[in-house]
C-alpha cells in the first residue's frame, strides 16, 4: 500500500499505517513533509521543543529531526515496538521525503476522510515547518 501523505493528520494516519503493517502488509508513505499536525502553531512547537530538551544527550530519548523520521518514530509509538509482532511490522513501514521514482508509475492512495482542508481545522502545522522550526537546517 502506498500512502500520499499530502494534507494529511499525522495521528489518524499513524493509526492507519500501524493497523496496516500489524495485518503484515507493507506501507509507504509519500510526501511525509507535507503532513500536518493539527493544533496551534505554538503549543505544537513547545511540546516538541520540550521533547528535544528533555533528553540526556548520550541517553535519549533521542528524537529525529528529518521529516520521514519524524513520521516514523511517531507511526511507532502506535505499535509494540517491544514485541516481536511489533518489530515486523515497523520493518515494513517506509516513510519518504517527496515521491521516489519507483513509485511514479503505482497506484498511490489518498484519504480524503482524514484529509485536513475537508474538515474545518483551521490551526494546523506542516511537518517541514515544524522539522525546520526545531533546528534542520537540510531542509
Amino acid at each position: 500500500m502506498i500512502i500520499n501523505g499530502e494534507n494529511l493528520i499525522l495521528g489518524r494516519l499513524a493509526t492507519m499505517a500501524a493497523k496496516t503493517a500489524l495485518l503484515g502488509d507493507k506501507v509507504d508513505i509519500i510526501n511525509c513533509e507535507k503532513i500536518v499536525i493539527v493544533g496551534k502553531k505554538d503549543n505544537i512547537v513547545s511540546t516538541y521543543r520540550q521533547k528535544f530538551d528533555r533528553k540526556t544527550p548520550r541517553k535519549g530519548p533521542f528524537i529525529p529531526r528529518m521529516p520521514d523520521r519524524l513520521v516514523r518514530r511517531m507511526i511507532r509509538g502506535m505499535l509494540p515496538y517491544k514485541k516481536e509482532r511489533g518489530k515486523t511490522a515497523f520493518k515494513k513501514i517506509m516513510c519518504h521525503i517527496g515521491t521516489p521514482d519507483n513509485f511514479k508509475n503505482e497506484k498511490i492512495e489518498t484519504f480524503d476522510k482524514i484529509n485536513v482542508l475537508k474538515g474545518n481545522n483551521i490551526n494546523y502545522l506542516n511537518i517541514q515547518n515544524l522539522c525546520k522550526l526545531l533546528g534542520n537546517t537540510k531542509l
